[in-house]
């Protein structure tokens, strides 16, 4: 607190001067403080998502204006309940999980299984989805309820590969666990369309 507190400090001083906040907190110093994610415009446009700074305030933003299109757009429940889960670090756990209560809320067909993934391969220390392996995600999950598909963070895996940091398939994992696994792309939108089934 004490350090993201001195950021907000520069941060309005540069600001004042340059017209830029430049200076920013990961989102992981926000959440392990229990503070706010700050708001849009205190991020610059987002010029350091790679670094983790902003992900979970653009996730969120997204994640609103895709839920408010899909309820303007729901067709009529026909009583039959889609049930999958959802897989996670427990970094971002508690943001997944009020969304997926969001949209299980809006869509009266939905039961979404939320699981924050311990990283035993790193250590529990490491709390981000994207070092996440796949005989983590194995041995936690196994005999858990998942329904008829799991969903996954794209940055489990490696870039541009169906593999885990462990040199885990996500074949592999599907056959362990016995349960189609999907790859969600990191936007609020692709996380309510993967949930609804929508290419």
């Amino acid at each position: 607190k004490e350090i993201i507190k001195m950021i907000h400090k520069y941060q309005k001083e540069v600001f004042e001067d340059h017209g830029i906040h430049f200076i920013h907190a990961s989102d992981e110093w926000y959440i392990l403080a229990g503070l706010d994610i700050p708001k849009e415009e205190s991020y610059d446009g987002y010029l350091q998502l790679e670094n983790g700074v902003g992900m979970i305030r653009l996730l969120l933003n997204e994640f609103e204006e895709a839920l408010k299109e899909a309820e303007g757009n729901k067709e009529s429940d026909d009583g039959t309940k889609k049930v999958l889960s959802l897989v996670t670090g427990k970094l971002a756990y508690p943001y997944i999980l009020s969304m997926a209560e969001r949209m299980e809320k809006a869509f009266g067909f939905l039961r979404i299984n939320v699981f924050g993934i311990i990283n035993d391969f790193f250590g529990e220390r490491i709390t981000v989805s994207g070092l996440l392996t796949g005989q983590d995600i194995e041995k936690q999950l196994k005999g858990k309820e998942l329904g008829e598909r799991i969903l996954l963070p794209e940055n489990v895996l490696r870039s541009g590969e169906r593999v885990f940091l462990d040199d885990m398939t996500v074949e592999e994992l599907e056959k362990a666990l016995q349960v189609r696994v999907d790859i969600v792309k990191s936007s609020g939108r692709d996380f309510v369309n993967a949930i609804l089934g929508n290419s």
